[in-house]
């Protein structure tokens, strides 16, 4: 194989926790993808558009010796199979991932941002991505956490 890549995961229609475990089984049945470890899932509460269920969320660690693009597209189309309708910007889905990391690789493009832009600044991602996370990932992940949570003290 080859390189390292981190997806985020996350659903809240239906049986949420298949729907991760459905997607993961997908993905690790790509050439050219294999799954290395799943994170917990977390139970956490909607993100940008709050009026919806609250979404179980997870990270996986993935071998991959395909390009960035191509796993992009990978995720894109288990979306697809599993039923995925983009209707609301962060609304209900049953399920959604997003390519987070890709070792060695940055882009910028109308399609692929990488490292993903936002991730440092979810909770519900960092979490499990701490989970299953190399120590250079772990400990950036734990900086961004630790940063949160002064966010939220009272």
């Amino acid at each position: 194989m080859g390189k390292t890549a981190y997806i985020a995961l996350g659903s809240n229609m239906g049986d949420s926790k298949k729907n991760i475990e459905d997607a993961v089984k997908a993905l690790d049945s790509v050439p050219g993808v294999s799954v290395k470890k799943l994170s917990g899932i977390y139970k956490t509460k909607p993100w940008g558009y709050e009026e919806q269920s609250d979404f179980l969320n997870a990270c996986v660690r993935l071998e991959v010796s395909i390009s960035p693009e191509v796993l992009l597209g990978v995720c894109l189309g288990t979306e697809a199979g599993m039923g995925r309708i983009r209707k609301i910007k962060n609304g209900p889905r049953i399920i959604d991932i997003d390519v987070l990391l890709y070792e060695g690789e940055e882009r910028n493009t109308e399609e692929l941002i990488l490292p993903h832009p936002r991730m440092y600044e979810r909770d519900f991602v960092l979490v499990p991505l701490t989970d299953i996370a190399e120590d250079e990932v772990k400990t950036k992940a734990e900086e961004a956490i630790s940063l949160l949570k002064d966010k939220y003290i009272i």
